[in-house]
């Protein structure tokens, strides 16, 4: 099947190009590029008037859940959802149940992902056995299963000589380790960011050097090793100067942060909402001001989701005793949209942040519209406004701090290996 998109702006940093181009799709690929209404017959034509057109967006940090949490999210929920959101490729994080420490795992999610998946789906293998921190898992066989990268994210790898071990072979391999940075004995207990808000709220703390102290660690073991590291999830001011400093002396990172770091304040927690709280949390507006400098600088390579749902029961809890988490693959790029209209990032670094950089970084074929690429591919209104309703979220996970938020940037419709879904 032939199918002719037309009228729409194409947006494609890969090849940079902002205009007005028709994309030819034949069967599961991008068959040609054409001027605008020169493009050739087809079987189908998607009319984008109005929108624009982008490669589809690639998450590299999705919580899937399955196999093991399925009453949480399964590959078959998230990856729509992710659709729904503009994400054609999402990458897995292995705190499954089992664990993604073995082959028999890996395959599992591979072979379940192309039978029920609607996108494509990457798994990313545990660094360690159990993600215990004690033992590394058998890298290069898991490789050769079919993950591209490696974190035990969820919970760092305390033991030192073990992440050093880990970033040696992730240079032998040219994978990268992906690291949750936390010192557990210094975030021990704690519910939200550690200050003037934890104090008046009677809650339990975790200070910003939790997070800094393992970022500075890491960044010291690959610059010891060569090896690739990407740091996930950063959130506060004094990791990004650390990732900034190191960048500068050549050390071989890549980081990212999430929407949530840089649209909310742990000023908003005064509402004890569950659905704020998330690891590492909420920080302040010199944290959120420093991640928009360092998503600016080019210091945060990457705009990811940590979409981590979660049953209503996890979080229908006291704050203390509730989980950790956000589902936030149908709101992010609607939530990135603002830092266009704020002038931190430009439209092309948006897009560029989150599709074609972490297509690099996970060293995946997508994220470009070139002639033979997949056809992977989001179609979107940047102008319709819309009401968020996590009743509607196609996530099991209904758990988002932006509920009743007034967005702009509706996904009107996703390709995904030439397959058309439609959201409006």
């Amino acid at each position: 099947m032939k199918i002719l998109i037309k009228n729409g702006r194409l947006i494609d940093p890969s090849l940079n190009i902002d205009g007005y181009k028709e994309i030819l799709i034949e069967g599961s690929k991008i068959k040609s590029l054409h001027p605008k209404n020169k493009g050739p017959k087809s079987d189908r034509v998607i009319d984008a008037s109005g929108c624009i057109v982008i490669p589809g967006l690639v998450d590299m940090h999705t919580h899937l859940r399955e196999p093991g949490f399925e009453y949480k999210e399964t590959i078959k929920t998230g990856t729509l959802s992710a659709l729904k959101g503009g994400f054609t490729s999402v990458c897995c994080m292995p705190n499954t149940n089992p664990i993604n420490d073995s082959i028999t795992v890996t395959e599992y999610i591979i072979e379940k992902a192309l039978k029920e998946g609607a996108c494509t789906v990457y798994p990313i293998g545990a660094i360690t056995k159990g993600q215990n921190g004690e033992a590394l898992t058998e890298l290069e066989a898991l490789i050769k299963a079919g993950c591209i990268a490696f974190s035990d994210d969820g919970k760092p790898v305390t033991n030192s000589l073990i992440m050093r071990r880990a970033l040696e072979y992730s240079k032998i391999f040219d994978v990268p380790v992906i690291s949750h940075c936390e010192d557990l004995k210094l975030s021990e207990g704690g519910v939200m960011n550690e200050g003037f808000v934890s104090t008046i709220l009677g809650l339990k703390g975790i200070p910003k050097a939790a997070e800094e102290v393992m970022v500075a660690r890491d960044l010291a073991l690959c610059e010891l090793t060569g090896g690739r590291l990407h740091i996930a999830h950063v959130s506060t001011g004094g990791s990004v100067k650390l990732i900034k400093e190191a960048k500068a002396r050549g050390v071989n990172v890549t980081s990212e942060t999430c929407p949530h770091y840089f649209c909310l304040t742990d000023e908003s927690l005064k509402s004890y909402n569950t659905n704020l709280k998330v690891n590492p949390p909420l920080r302040t507006e010199k944290d959120v001001k420093a991640i928009k400098q360092g998503l600016k600088d080019g210091t945060i390579d990457v705009i990811a989701t940590d979409h981590a749902p979660h049953h209503f029961d996890n979080k229908n809890k006291e704050f203390d005793t509730a989980a950790f988490g956000i589902s936030g693959l149908e709101t992010a790029f609607a939530l990135g949209l603002q830092l266009v209209e704020q002038r931190v990032l430009s439209l092309k670094q948006l897009i560029t942040k989150m599709s074609l950089t972490p297509s690099k970084i996970m060293g995946i074929k997508k994220g470009a519209l070139a002639v033979n690429a997949d056809a992977d591919i989001a179609i979107i209104n940047l102008n319709k406004k819309f009401v968020v309703d996590s009743s509607k979220f196609l996530s099991k996970g209904k758990n988002t701090p932006f509920d009743g938020f007034h967005l702009k940037g509706t996904v009107e419709k996703t390709i995904s290996m030439g397959k058309i879904h439609e959201w409006t």
